[in-house]
């Protein structure tokens, strides 16, 4: 995916402060932090949004979710957590085409988000 951000950023075309990468996941702090923690965990592999992943991504998402979870306790997040986000198309507020997973945490988070 020659235009996608997230496709890029993989490929070192853009730079990003990384905090994780293995084969299949690239894990790097937010551009416009929403919390004093706050990162994204991707998978290497395209995939548009959560409504466009199929019976074979679900051991990279469960992969996702637990590396997220390792990394926030890395973050020195263990003892009071924080929030896990996938916002998915436009009514979830979703602005780039590819699947990340907002990680947050280091301060009290409101609820409803907005």
């Amino acid at each position: 995916m020659g235009d996608c951000l997230f496709c890029n950023i993989i490929a070192g075309k853009i730079p990003s402060k990384k905090i994780y990468e293995d084969d299949d996941l690239l894990a790097f702090h937010d551009i416009s932090p929403q919390s004093p923690v706050h990162f994204l965990v991707i998978p290497k592999k395209h995939i548009a949004n959560l409504m466009e992943t199929i019976p074979e991504d679900v051991s990279l998402l469960g992969k996702m979710l637990h590396r997220a979870q390792e990394l926030l306790t890395e973050q020195g997040c263990s003892e009071k957590g924080g929030r896990f986000v996938i916002n998915c198309k436009s009514h979830g507020m979703q602005t780039i085409d590819h699947l990340h997973l907002h990680v947050l945490g280091g301060r009290r988070l409101r609820w409803p988000p907005g």
